[in-house]
């Protein structure tokens, strides 16, 4: 039965792991926060000209992507690109779900008031609403609570589903965050195990080395009891998470977590090419929820059921 709904989520095609149904483009590798367990550290400083952008975006959507999301480093470090790929994705491509993953600190009303209409989610990185633990991990300025509280207003102001990422680790991991979960009220609150990700945040060859804010399956799984009245709560144990993300690096090109090289950049051998060179654990995305009311029309009750 399963099998049979997941088949017809995908349109009846049988999953291959060659539909780029959901694609995270980190466009840029550059930050302005130092978070310690980071797993897309800023190896480079290259970011991909508009042109190339849109390109390589029409070639995901010919092969069959219905929702981006916009990640980094920072995208907000861009605001110009970050702005002109989002219209184009919404008006020119017309994909169902555009999404932004930020850390928050950059954030402006002025963006969401020009860009908000084409904004399907925003994701704010929300690791602590303690800000000396904020600052332990990396990520603190001494405002990130309150900032956040900002962010929830105006995505309600414009419309744009208001989602929360956490990082559970062990600087946060017996911290109980119900409050002001209560109060901020986001659709969807992801949280994640910290991972580590081979090349990149595995050791002291890396520019980060998160092995000591790693935390085992028994502390994270307490962290999500403790806060399982929430219904917007979305657990990622690493077994889920390591290899059901689809990601394009700042070259275009889709990372392989079975710590392979990345594939050749799609603007250079095409989607279905890139896809073959790496895996993507299509049935551990499905398990995640990976498929979900990702546009902010599903909230409507004639489209509860996403078309493919």
């Amino acid at each position: 039965m399963k099998d049979n709904q997941e088949a017809a989520a995908f349109g009846g095609r049988v999953r291959t792991g060659q539909v780029p149904v959901s694609v995270n483009y980190h466009f840029s590798r550059k930050c302005n926060k130092e978070c310690l367990f980071c797993f897309h550290t800023a190896t480079t400083s290259h970011v991909e000209k508009p042109e190339n952008a849109k390109r390589g975006l029409t070639l995901l959507k010919q092969a069959g992507m219905k929702k981006i999301n916009f990640a980094g480093g920072e995208p907000f470090l861009y605001p110009k690109f970050l702005g002109e790929m989002i219209d184009f994705c919404k008006e020119t491509l017309q994909l169902e779900s555009v999404s932004i993953v930020t850390n928050g600190s950059l954030v402006k009303e002025q963006f969401l008031q020009k860009h908000g209409r084409n904004i399907d989610i925003l994701a704010v990185s929300c690791d602590s609403f303690n800000e000396a633990t904020n600052i332990k991990i990396g990520r603190g300025s001494g405002d990130n609570v309150q900032k956040l509280y900002e962010i929830g207003s105006w995505c309600q102001k414009y419309d744009i589903k208001f989602k929360l990422n956490t990082v559970v680790n062990k600087f946060n991991h017996l911290e109980d965050m119900n409050d002001h979960l209560n109060a901020l009220q986001p659709f969807r609150w992801k949280c994640f195990q910290v991972l580590i990700v081979t090349g990149e945040n595995d050791s002291d060859k890396t520019l980060r080395n998160a092995h000591s804010l790693t935390i085992s399956d028994d502390e994270f799984d307490r962290f999500c009891e403790r806060h399982s009245s929430q219904t917007c709560l979305v657990p990622e144990p690493n077994r889920l998470m390591a290899k059901s993300y689809l990601i394009l690096d700042e070259y275009m090109r889709f990372l392989d977590r079975n710590g392979q090289q990345p594939s050749k950049s799609i603007l250079e051998v095409g989607v279905q090419q890139a896809l073959q060179a790496v895996f993507w654990d299509e049935e551990a995305f499905v398990e995640r929820g990976g498929i979900y009311d990702w546009n902010k029309s599903s909230c409507s009750s004639d489209s509860k059921d996403l078309e493919w």
